[in-house]
């Protein structure tokens, strides 16, 4: 058996372990979640079965046909990668630009539900700076990595492969860092050194940019520009780094499966690879890399709350085909008044548009997200009256 992975097994020894076992799965019948518990148990992640020289993925990653058939465009002519817009924050403190720019992001948010910003206030240094640290957690040796790889994230900070690893249909081709940013000191100490300045620095940057887009997305409902911020949702914030390594087998298995955020919102640090794409009619889309762009899209709750004004819309990632591995970092925002009622706002409840969704806790919501996988949006329509 692939024993667990402690500080004092070396690589050698986890190459022996997981090679072994690769070839006792060759003669036995396949027994999938005998599989997933101990490639989970190894904390190696797809990086390790990568440094292995994999040349076929384990078949707990293969998606089903129909995951795999989506894959493939509809059409013989690839939809544009440009449908996604750029827009730029320059001047959104001048009392003549930022009406403009307001009605661009609520026409992009109602229509795509997605953009990318520029002159966002966060310099191209910081933003290869935390790619950099990220890149460089996941490319430590697995026994540096095996101290946080957990899936509960009691102390702020958790390393594992796919988050839904237990109740999905298939695995997919990545690994991930999460952080939960705004720890005190001490709790600090749990962030792996190689990356806790950058985290920290990080926290910073998003927070500001968080209450700007915030103040943005409420104007162009009409709603006065702290109404977001007044329910907490800039209080709770999730760094989530993600490292998807080479895939042997990219039209077998996804980078992340097509699913929707479940906060108000999300801000995305991208590196130049691609990869992601989002739902756009019958056709996915790719989100094209901007130099110096970070992606935002609205998450189910603020589809919910803006009343069906605002639309969240599924994305995923493809496998990454590429030798060099893609790097993305995202923040999801939460509100830290986890057992308050949320549903649509009030000042967007009319005669003519009554309230779409009925009231829900937090804590109620977040719990049916996590508890299902990563697929579909089936959570928006649960409250649904």
């Amino acid at each position: 058996m692939l024993k667990p992975l402690h500080s004092f097994v070396s690589t050698q020894d986890i190459k022996y372990q997981l090679t072994r076992r690769a070839t006792i799965m060759s003669l036995e019948s396949y027994d999938r979640a005998k599989e997933v518990k101990q490639f989970d148990e190894s904390k190696v992640g797809v990086k390790g079965l990568v440094d292995l020289g994999v040349t076929a993925i384990p078949r707990f990653f293969i998606h089903p046909p129909a995951t795999l058939a989506d894959l493939r465009p509809k059409s013989k002519t690839r939809p544009v990668s440009d449908v996604v817009p750029t827009i730029d924050l320059s001047g959104v403190d001048s009392d003549y630009l930022r009406p403009t720019i307001v009605e661009k992001i609520a026409r992009a948010s109602r229509e795509l539900g997605f953009f990318q910003v520029v002159n966002h206030g966060i310099g191209v240094e910081v933003l290869e700076r935390v790619v950099r640290a990220i890149k460089g957690f996941h490319e430590q040796p697995p026994e540096i990595k095996a101290p946080v790889y957990r899936r509960e994230n009691t102390k702020g900070v958790s390393y594992i492969s796919n988050i839904d690893l237990f109740h999905s249909k298939a695995a997919s081709w990545r690994d991930t860092l999460q952080i939960r940013l705004g720890l005190t000191e001490p709790e600090l100490e749990e962030v792996p050194e190689i990356c806790r300045k950058e985290a920290v620095e990080w926290n910073h940057h998003v927070k500001q940019l968080g209450e700007l887009l915030f103040g943005l997305l409420c104007e162009g409902l009409g709603l006065k520009t702290d109404r977001l911020k007044e329910n907490t949702f800039l209080e709770g914030r999730m760094m989530v780094g993600h490292y998807y390594p080479y895939c042997p087998q990219p039209d077998l298995t996804v980078g992340i499966i097509s699913h929707t955020d479940p906060g108000p919102l999300t801000i995305l640090l991208q590196d130049d690879k691609g990869g992601l794409q989002i739902k756009h009619g019958e056709e996915w889309v790719d989100v094209k890399p901007v130099p110096g762009a970070l992606v935002i899209n609205i998450g189910d709750i603020f589809q919910i709350m803006s009343n069906d004004e605002y639309i969240s819309v599924e994305h995923r990632v493809l496998a990454n085909s590429s030798l060099e591995p893609r790097i993305s970092i995202a923040v999801f925002f939460n509100p830290s008044e986890r057992d308050s009622l949320y549903g649509p706002f009030p000042e967007l409840i009319f005669p003519e548009k009554p309230a779409r969704f009925r009231q829900f806790t937090y804590t109620d919501y977040v719990t049916r997200f996590f508890t299902k996988q990563l697929d579909g949006k089936t959570l928006v329509n649960y409250y649904r009256p």
